[in-house]
């Protein structure tokens, strides 16, 4: 019944306000929609049902408490839609540079929009590139992007936009050669860069993590990336995805997650085939 009320109470004094209930509607429609798109873009899906409980728990809040009101509802749902979109700033910022967020190609892997049997050839080629690297204990950071990689990263390494290959990852990878010690960007298909340079993580990690894992975990930070290390000094390979590593990754998790990468758009079509 209190609900009841409560809803009866904000309807009839609608006549009165509701020039300032139409600005505040469209705003809170326009809001979430921002936020929803955003952060299904990132396929952040625990994000997306986390965002939409605190709205609907913020709603309940504005029917059931006499000091809550709408006003009040709204400056919540600001600031909670400020919070979630803060975790996105670099999409945020190619959405602004670009005025749209990038299309879910259902036909397509990735951004590019690779077919299905050139995503299956990256996937080979990254795999086998990867345990030679580890095999031969050379170190290796490949960042797995999605176009969201800031500019200043790609910038700071040599432009590629090479095909994929195992041959030439290996290449780029071995001793003294001059884009070694930097990140290789790998977008869909294509090699966007090799030797860029990535921002460290500040988190305190232990003492055998070198500046290739700091930099491999840092990137994931800033970026909603994915990233392949491989230990120069051990030849352990390790994947990282929001500054989380897993360390010690064979065969079968690599495919998995380079599937996850290759395959996310295409309604897990490649988890199915592993």
């Amino acid at each position: 019944m209190s609900v009841i009320e409560s809803i009866k109470n904000v309807f009839s004094s609608l006549p009165q306000n509701w020039g300032t209930y139409a600005v505040e509607l469209v705003a809170f429609f326009l809001l979430f929609y921002f936020v929803f798109r955003i952060l299904k873009e990132g396929s952040e899906t625990h994000l997306i049902v986390a965002y939409s409980l605190f709205v609907i728990l913020g709603g309940l809040l504005c029917l059931f408490s006499k000091n809550f009101d709408e006003t009040c509802y709204f400056i919540y749902l600001s600031c909670l839609s400020l919070f979630f979109l803060l975790l996105f700033n670099t999409e945020i910022k190619r959405v602004i540079r670009t005025g749209k967020v990038q299309p879910l190609d259902k036909e397509a892997p990735a951004a590019r929009g690779a077919s299905a049997a050139r995503a299956e050839e990256c996937i080979s080629a990254i795999m086998r590139a990867v345990q030679n690297l580890s095999k031969n204990n050379t170190g290796a950071l490949i960042i797995l992007s999605n176009g969201n990689v800031p500019k200043e990263i790609i910038d700071s390494g040599v432009k590629l936009g090479a095909s994929i290959s195992n041959q030439l990852i290996e290449g780029i990878f071995v001793n003294k050669a001059p884009l070694h010690d930097g990140a290789m960007i790998i977008h869909s298909d294509k090699i966007e860069a090799a030797g860029c340079f990535l921002p460290l993580t500040q988190q305190d990690l232990p003492k055998e993590f070198g500046t290739r894992h700091r930099a491999g975990i840092g990137v994931t930070e800033v970026a909603d990336v994915a990233t392949i290390i491989v230990s120069e000094e051990t030849g352990i390979v390790s994947t990282v995805k929001h500054g989380e590593i897993k360390r010690y990754v064979d065969s079968e998790a690599l495919n998995k997650f380079l599937r996850a990468y290759y395959w996310k758009e295409l309604n897990g079509e490649g988890n199915k085939k592993s």
